[in-house]
């Protein structure tokens, strides 16, 4: 246990289950767990671990550096950075034995240097805009590209893949599928060329879940695999359980008069003689300031209790009732079960207006997490 009265709780059997749920869904198709962000927060080494004993093949980063941390940890499974490194990082992409997403031909030449006298060919991806808008080659230009790497010798053309906009949307299906189409059609042209990837992949744990057509060669997940839906409204779509739990002790416990204002601002006054307990956590460690504000609530002595008053930095406060008997050293569940009750990162989302996964990517280094 560590020193802070605070901490996450990580169930590894939790990822490995999901990992295997959603390997079954997706069928032929290999499973690349995206371990991006540490671990969506959950901690890269250990997810990438638990989700490789549950069937995933293939790991997927964000960062070269976040490739270096589960190269220095051991893990050897193909590991695919998601977006173009900038081509300095090129050597340390072979160096680090990652595959590379390239969609400019700044990139591609950066590959082929950092490649050159390599016993093999550097595999890499090139990735296509088909509607995100954010990152990826034209389809016109993606041609051309996985033109140019099919014809470097020092690089071989493992992947042609794509990200969906709104693949959580279900009544947006039809903008999905046309991003599945344009990949397709690049592939087509492609291969009218004799140029024919590895894999051609585009499912993210939306898609995976709700777009068979979209499963193709290989599914990238990222929020499924750590127990979340990736919208409400996909909530039950597969047997997936959460595996993070956030947990503080109770540090401090003091009786508030009615009328009395508590925290920051004092926006909340007790409307009744009640007690309250001071929590240690705050929005340093990635509760946000306005929880309390907006109805947040915590579990504590298995009961649902109000967060009141604006979260701090270090700390915030609850209130447990005129009655309560809680006490210092008490368990605060503030994400996970205590009892019948349950409080979910989707919860957390819907309070403060936003999803999921900025929650569980939200708590910061400073607490522990703890891996079961």
């Amino acid at each position: 246990m560590s020193a802070r009265f605070t901490w996450a709780e990580v169930d590894a059997a939790a990822i490995t289950h999901n990992a295997r749920v959603l390997k079954a869904r997706a069928g032929r198709a290999e499973l690349l767990a995206v371990v991006k962000a540490f671990g969506y927060g959950h901690g890269a080494v250990g997810a990438a671990e638990a989700a490789l004993a549950g069937g995933a093949t293939w790991l997927g980063v964000a960062l070269v550096e976040e490739g270096e941390v589960l190269r220095r940890a051991g893990i050897t499974a193909p590991l695919l950075v998601l977006s173009e490194p900038r081509p300095s990082a090129m050597r340390t992409v072979v160096a680090s034995d990652l595959r590379p997403t390239v969609y400019t031909e700044e990139g591609v030449e950066a590959a082929v240097k950092a490649a050159a006298g390599l016993p093999a060919p550097l595999r890499v991806h090139v990735k296509v805009d088909t509607g995100m808008h954010r990152v990826g080659a034209t389809p016109d230009a993606a041609v051309e590209l996985a033109r140019a790497v099919a014809g470097r010798p020092e690089l071989h053309l493992e992947g042609l893949f794509t990200h969906f906009a709104v693949a959580d949307q279900p009544e947006r299906a039809d903008h999905t599928a046309g991003q599945v189409a344009r990949l397709r059609e690049v592939a087509a042209r492609l291969a009218a060329l004799g140029v024919r990837p590895d894999l051609l992949h585009a499912a993210n744990s939306a898609g995976l879940l709700a777009h068979p057509d979209a499963r193709l060669d290989l599914v990238r997940c990222g929020i499924a695999l750590y127990g979340l839906a990736p919208a409400l409204a996909m909530a039950g779509l597969a047997d997936l359980r959460p595996a993070l739990s956030l947990k503080a002790e109770v540090s401090f416990v003091k009786p508030l008069a009615a009328g009395e204002a508590a925290s920051y601002g004092l926006c909340w006054a007790a409307p009744a003689d009640t007690v309250v307990a001071t929590v240690p956590i705050g929005y340093a460690d990635g509760v946000p300031r306005s929880y309390g504000v907006r109805g947040g609530q915590v579990l504590v002595g298995g009961l649902r209790c109000p967060v009141v008053g604006t979260v701090t930095m270090d700390q915030l406060l609850v209130d447990c009732g005129p009655r309560s008997r809680v006490s210092r050293g008490d368990e605060c569940v503030l994400i996970g079960r205590q009892g019948d009750e349950e409080v979910t990162a989707w919860e957390w989302a819907e309070r403060v207006g936003t999803i999921a996964y900025e929650v569980v990517c939200g708590l910061s280094s400073r607490v522990p997490r703890l891996w079961s």
